[in-house]
């Protein structure tokens, strides 16, 4: 035990990720940032804690963690997704190394707690109702080794991040959270497990104080609403929360362009589409998946059966929401034309952030349990989106599925398929600005950047210049739109080329 005083020194740590298709690593060298997203969870867990304890707060993608970090703690608190298991392994056995204890929660530990036995407290499920009980403990001195709940917490109750812990300038976005839960129950998905399938969301004060907190130190950038499915209570979005949000955006100069996570189903709701428009909401991700239906069945993804699926994004790009979209191979039901299938779909979609995995089965899912009962799991999911990792015996052949899985994402981040699709979705895409585009320093020097990188270094350069040349000719309203989908594609090209490489040794 550490030696007691009078206040507990704190020490929350995120670990890092590995270089993922979501990392943007390579993309944020452009715009001189070190992470796309602050760790959101860790900094709402900062925030629950007792305020007469010192907090220190290490994300270990935008900065270093030292011993002298660690040993100036009382406690090590680090959450973590299954992705960060390597990293967080290694936080671990430092802390132990060096005497601190830890305390551990975060989808990894709660989805599989049995392999972290020798972390010294395991708080997990959501904070707002074990983290209480852990800490009344330790205020006793009596704390146990593990906390767990069945009951889904109001998150209500859930504090304003405590922003005070990190340097937002790190960060290309800020995050909040309006909702937890998805109505949705795919097979595939551990959403559901972690997080129920009842929505459950904030009030319009919660949301508005939150945007205000980020605004008060200075933000003007994206903000990612991470909810998994942000409209899985819609009449609460329409009647209270869009409203004020939009009142809100017209009352500071709409400070931020918002994106979002949703359910294909957003395209058939024209109000909805537009009032998320008018909050300056830019971009949403859709879970695609497959345009196989029997795939769609096989998972339980009734939401995208028996509609014309590009129709739909096409849809949501009109009305000015640019869609980020994922895709899954194999599916027990994927014939051996999914590959050029999938292809197909995605480059007439037009959806640029297109991101294509094969399929794993997390802890606690229904396909994990079917699998196992079919003596076909091969151990843990890696839970790298694109990493081509799979978990399981497929049914169609593995060499199959992996050659035509390589071939898939070459094509589509080929600088040829990739800038061509670009043009498709700029050409569908209508923003409706609340603001005109004021660049700044930043945009400047990551433009020219790309210039460097992309049109005169990378082998596909004649293509970048096309781009860019039909955008000022065709689209100039969407030049920077443009030019930031163009990084991102050498991001996804250079991950992309990691994992492919590393399955050909």
């Amino acid at each position: 035990m550490c030696t007691r005083r009078t206040t507990i020194r704190a020490l929350l740590v995120y670990p890092q990720y590995p270089d993922t298709f979501w990392s943007f690593k390579h993309a944020l060298k452009f715009i001189s940032k070190k992470a796309a997203f602050p760790p959101l969870g860790l900094l709402t867990v900062a925030a629950m804690l007792p305020k007469e304890w010192d907090r220190k707060l290490v994300d270990m993608n935008a900065g270093s963690l030292s011993d002298s970090d660690i040993a100036w703690a009382d406690y090590v608190f680090i959450s973590a997704m299954a992705v960060q298991r390597a990293s967080t392994l290694s936080v671990i056995d430092r802390c132990k190394a060096l005497g601190t204890r830890v305390v551990a929660g975060g989808p990894l530990f709660t989805m599989d707690h049995q392999a972290f036995d020798h972390v010294d407290h395991l708080v997990l499920n959501e904070a707002e109702t074990t983290l209480p009980r852990f800490l009344k403990d330790l205020e006793q001195g009596t704390p146990q080794h593990i906390y767990t709940t069945d009951q889904w917490p109001d998150i209500e109750t859930s504090p304003v991040p405590a922003w005070e812990l990190v340097d937002v300038r790190k960060y290309s976005s800020m995050s909040v959270q309006y909702s937890r839960g998805c109505p949705y129950d795919c097979e595939f998905c551990d959403i559901t497990v972690l997080n129920g399938r009842t929505p459950r969301t904030k009030n319009k004060y919660q949301l508005l104080r939150e945007l205000d907190a980020l605004y008060d130190r200075g933000c003007r950038s994206s903000v990612f609403i991470v909810d998994d499915n942000f409209i899985g209570n819609k009449k609460k979005l329409k009647a209270e929360i869009l409203p004020a949000m939009i009142e809100w955006m017209k009352q500071k100069g709409y400070p931020f362009t918002l994106f979002t996570e949703a359910s294909i189903n957003l395209s058939d709701d024209d109000e909805l589409m537009r009032l998320m428009v008018e909050a300056n909401f830019n971009m949403v991700f859709v879970g695609i998946e497959t345009p196989n239906e029997e795939s769609l069945a096989e998972c339980g993804k009734y939401q995208n059966r028996n509609r014309d699926l590009v129709a739909s994004v096409k849809k949501l790009q009109n009305c000015g929401l640019q869609v980020q979209g994922g895709f899954i191979l194999g599916f027990d039901h994927d014939p051996h034309t999914i590959f050029e299938s999938q292809i197909n779909f995605i480059q007439r979609s037009g959806i640029v952030t297109a991101m294509v995995g094969l399929l794993n089965a997390p802890p606690g899912t229904k396909l994990y349990q079917r699998l196992k009962g079919e003596h076909r799991l091969l151990g843990e999911a890696s839970c790298d989106n694109t990493d081509c990792s799979i978990n399981f015996v497929p049914r169609m052949n593995y060499d199959t599925l992996i050659k035509g899985y390589q071939r898939v994402v070459s094509t589509i981040y080929s600088p040829k398929q990739y800038y061509e699709r670009v043009k498709t979705f700029l050409a569908e895409y209508k923003p409706s600005p609340k603001k005109a585009f004021r660049p700044e320093f930043g945009h400047v020097i990551a433009f020219f950047r790309s210039v460097w990188v992309l049109g005169l270094k990378e082998k596909g350069r004649r293509y970048y210049w096309r781009l860019l040349a039909w955008t000022l000719l065709r689209r100039r309203h969407a030049f920077p739109v443009s030019v930031n989908l163009a990084i991102c594609g050498f991001h996804f090209r250079k991950v992309m080329e990691s994992y492919t490489k590393r399955l050909a040794i």
